[in-house]
């Protein structure tokens, strides 16, 4: 195990081949905006190119996985999106390592979508997923209208997408998105347990089945991501969106316009 390094706002950690990266930013609950998305696809560039790493996990501190886009931030004009690497600089990277998601607490809009790009999810009992960008005026770009549908029943998936609702791990797990659910505060321990099984198999081998899964799949979700900005793009620019964050920044209701 070696000593934690990276950025104030993202922490990485090898433990003998695994390497896990976490989200710090435990006073905006996680939440990501663009420096720490820069933070991010930097560790997932050094977890790619170095091969004893055969594994990583994203995770969070102080209990939380992610609040999703730093609201506040977007605000500001600042963004979580880098361009061509998407929200966090995970949501439309292509990793080539295997990645394991280790949720505690809230894991909701963008959080839930660098969620859905890992290859496997750990969650505590008392962890929360959630799509709820339609409350903000906005919608999920980053793989939640595009992977959601996928990963659970599609009728349970469109649900959660137009209501906003939250997804409780339990029920997460019922539906198949959640691989194991452990106690609150045991999420990292398990995936590190999973990680390492997966760890101690032939590297060549790990690698042929990440990529022959990730081609069989990738291709199309790219396509759906492109297909779809088409349809996001003026919702996100829209004057609702702005409502919608200056709404959050100021803690009240928002007024929507519909334009």
């Amino acid at each position: 195990m070696t000593e934690a390094t990276g950025s104030p706002a993202v922490r990485t950690e090898e433990r003998d081949g695994v390497f896990v990266i976490t989200i710090d930013r435990p006073q905006a609950r996680n939440a990501v905006d663009g420096a720490t998305a820069r933070a991010l696809a930097a560790a997932i560039d050094e977890l790619d190119s170095r091969d004893d790493l055969l594994v990583g996990i994203l995770t969070g501190s102080a209990g939380v996985f992610s609040a999703g886009m730093d609201l506040k931030a977007f605000a500001r004009g600042d963004t979580p999106v880098i361009e061509g690497r998407g929200f966090g600089g995970i949501t439309r990277a292509e990793i080539k390592t295997p990645l394991i998601a280790a949720v505690e607490g809230y894991a909701l809009g963008g959080g839930t979508e660098m969620a859905l790009a890992c290859d496997m999810i750990v969650a505590a009992r008392n962890a929360t997923f959630g799509q709820t960008e339609v409350h903000y005026g906005i919608v999920p770009p980053e793989g939640g209208m595009v992977r959601l549908p996928e990963r659970i029943p599609h009728n349970i998936a469109i649900e959660l997408l137009l209501t906003g609702d939250p997804l409780p791990a339990e029920r997460a797990e019922q539906l198949g998105l959640v691989n194991h659910l452990t106690e609150p505060g045991e999420a990292l321990t398990r995936a590190l347990e999973l990680a390492h099984r997966v760890a101690r198999n032939a590297p060549l081998a790990i690698a042929a089945v990440k990529r022959v899964v990730d081609e069989r799949t990738a291709f199309r979700d790219t396509d759906a991501l492109r297909d779809q900005d088409q349809y996001v793009e003026p919702v996100l620019t829209s004057l609702d969106a702005k409502e919608g964050a200056r709404a959050f920044a100021e803690k009240r209701s928002p007024h929507w316009q519909g334009r």
